[in-house]
C-alpha cells in the first residue's frame, strides 16, 4: 500500500496503516489468493474474511493484554482502523475461532513455504554463516492452560508439578537469527521426530548444528539421505567405534565410526570427532559428516557449536519478551492453533526488521526483539497521523541490542527454578574387535557395488 506525502514530507497515514504497510509488504495480495486456491468456497457466513483471520491472528500475537478476549478486542480495534472502508470483521471471538478453524493445514504449510521463501530473500549476504548456510535446531515447551480436555490431549511432560504441553521444535537460521521452520505436537512428542520432518525444508547441502539430544543412527542417516552436513554434540549415551574400516581420508581429526548393534545389517556411518576443550570446564565432543579439517576446521565447528546459542536466545524472546510462555486457550486443538500464529507473528517481527537492516548492511543478529516489539506495540497505541519519513521498517532497523560492556555476570544470584540437567558426558569409544572389522568390511563392499 502506497502512502500520499503532503509538502513538509510527513504522510498522510495513521500509525496502523503504517502498520499495515509494513505487514502487507510479506502479507502480499497474491499470497491470499494462493491461500484462496488451496481452499475455494471460504463461508463468507463467518463475518470474517481470510486476510481478516490472519492479520487478526498476528495482531493479537503481538498484543500484550492477559486474556486472549481482551487481546482481540484490542487487535480487532487496530484491524478496522487499518483497513478502513473495509467490510467490519466478526465481533466475537468465538466467531474468530470458527472462522480460523477453516484454514487448512495445507494452507498454513503454504503460508510457511512463502515466508521461508521471503526469509532467504530479505536476508542478502547474511545467509551464510562462518561459510555455511548454518541452521540450528532445538526444542522447548511451552505450558497451556490447566483444563482436563489440554491434561487428556497433551500430557505432563515436564518436571514434576507441570501442567499440560506442548512441544515445540524449531530450526533457527544463524546468519539472520530467525526462525526458519517449526514443528508443533503434544509435550511428550520427540524432538528427533520433530526433525525427521523439518529436515525436509532445510536448503540442500546446508549445516545442521544441533545438541546432544540430536542424535541417532536413523536421525543421521536421514540427513545424509537429503545431502546435508551437520555438526552435533555426543554424550555418554552415544557409542563410538575407532580403526574399523581403512579408509584413506584427509583429515586431521580423529575419524570414528558409529554402528549400533541393532543396525549392522547396515553399513556404518563415518564421522569426525572434534573435541573442544575450554578451561575449568568438560571438554565438548562433536562428530560431523564433513571429513575434510579444510571445509570444516575445528576453529570454524568450535565457532559455528558457540553460535548454537541463538536459538537458546530465540526460546527466550519468544517465550518472555512476547509473552507466549503460556498458551491461553482451554482446548488443545486451539492451543496448537494459537503456538502456531503466535510462531508466525514472532517470524513476521523478525522478517519486518531484518529487511530494514539488511538493506542497510547491518547485521541482523544485532536486532532486539524487545526494541522491535516495542515499536509495533506504539503502532497498536498510537492513533494520531504518521509523521516519520519512510514506513514503519525505517524504525524498526533501529530496534538493536544495548552495546555496552557488561561489568557484572548476568546469572542470577538465587533463582530456585533453574534447571540443572547434568553435563552430557563423554562419548564411549573403543577399537573395533577383528569380527567388526570383518563384519564392517563387507557391509562397505555391499554399499560399492550397489
Amino acid at each position: 500500500m502506497s502512502t500520499r506525502r503532503i509538502e513538509d514530507g510527513r504522510s498522510t497515514s495513521t500509525y496502523r496503516q503504517a502498520l499495515r504497510q509494513a505487514m502487507s509488504f510479506f502479507l502480499t495480495a497474491p499470497l491470499f489468493s494462493a491461500l484462496s486456491t488451496l481452499a475455494p468456497g471460504w463461508d463468507r457466513k463467518l463475518g470474517w474474511t481470510l486476510r481478516q483471520v490472519i492479520f487478526q491472528c498476528l495482531l493479537m500475537a503481538f498484543e500484550p493484554s492477559a486474556t486472549l478476549t481482551d487481546r482481540f478486542t484490542g487487535a480487532r480495534r487496530v484491524l478496522r482502523q487499518m483497513f478502513g472502508g473495509a467490510k467490519a470483521p466478526g465481533k466475537t471471538y468465538q466467531g474468530l475461532v470458527e472462522a480460523r478453524r477453516k484454514i487448512s493445514g495445507k494452507q498454513r504449510r503454504y503460508l510457511k513455504k512463502h515466508l521461508r521463501q521471503c526469509h532467504r530473500r530479505i536476508a542478502r549476504d547474511y545467509w551464510s554463516h562462518e561459510g555455511w548456510e548454518a541452521f540450528a535446531v532445538d526444542g522447548s515447551r511451552v505450558e497451556t492452560a490447566r483444563t482436563l480436555a489440554n491434561e487428556k490431549a497433551l500430557g505432563c511432560a515436564g518436571r514434576t508439578k507441570t501442567g499440560p504441553q506442548l512441544s515445540l521444535t524449531v530450526l533457527y537460521q544463524m546468519g539472520t537469527g530467525l526462525p526458519w521452520d517449526w514443528q508443533i505436537g503434544r509435550g511428550t512428542r520427540s524432538e528427533r521426530d520433530h526433525l525427521r520432518a523439518l529436515i525436509q525444508t532445510l536448503p540442500e547441502k546446508a549445516l545442521l548444528v544441533a545438541d546432544a539430544g540430536f542424535v541417532g543412527y536413523d536421525l543421521f542417516q536421514g540427513l545424509l539421505a537429503r545431502n546435508l552436513s551437520f555438526l552435533i554434540r555426543v554424550g555418554a549415551n552415544v557409542r563410538l567405534l575407532t580403526h574399523l574400516l581403512d579408509l584413506e581420508v584427509r583429515t586431521r581429526g580423529d575419524l570414528v565410526f558409529l554402528w549400533p548393534q541393532g543396525k549392522r545389517h547396515l553399513e556404518p556411518l563415518v564421522l569426525r570427532l572434534i573435541k573442544l576443550e575450554k578451561a575449568n570446564r568438560s571438554p565438548v565432543y562433536l562428530v560431523t559428516n564433513v571429513l575434510d579439517d579444510e571445509r570444516l576446521a575445528d576453529r570454524t565447528a568450535a565457532a559455528l557449536y558457540r553460535a548454537r546459542w541463538g536459538v537458546e536466545l530465540f526460546f527466550r524472546s519468544f517465550k518472555r519478551t512476547l509473552d507466549q510462555y503460556k498458551m491461553r486457550s482451554l482446548s488443545p486443538r486451539e492451543a496448537r492453533q494459537e503456538l502456531f500464529w503466535a510462531m508466525v507473528g514472532h517470524l513476521l517481527l523478525g522478517l519486518m526488521s531484518v529487511d530494514a537492516m539488511t538493506i542497510q548492511g547491518q547485521d541482523p543478529r544485532s536486532l532486539s526483539a524487545a526494541g522491535a516489539l516495542r515499536t509495533i506495540r506504539q503502532a497498536l497505541i498510537e492513533t494520531k497521523r504518521w509523521r516519520r519519513k519512510g514506513d514503519l521498517r525505517v524504525l524498526l532497523r533501529h530496534a538493536k541490542k544495548d552495546r555496552y560492556t557488561r561489568t557484572r555476570s548476568k546469572q542470577a544470584r538465587n533463582w530456585p527454578h533453574k534447571k540443572n540437567d547434568p553435563p552430557a558426558g563423554t562419548p564411549k569409544i573403543r577399537p573395533a574387535t577383528e569380527e567388526e572389522k570383518d563384519d564392517a568390511q563387507r557391509s562397505y563392499k555391499k554399499k560399492k557395488v550397489a
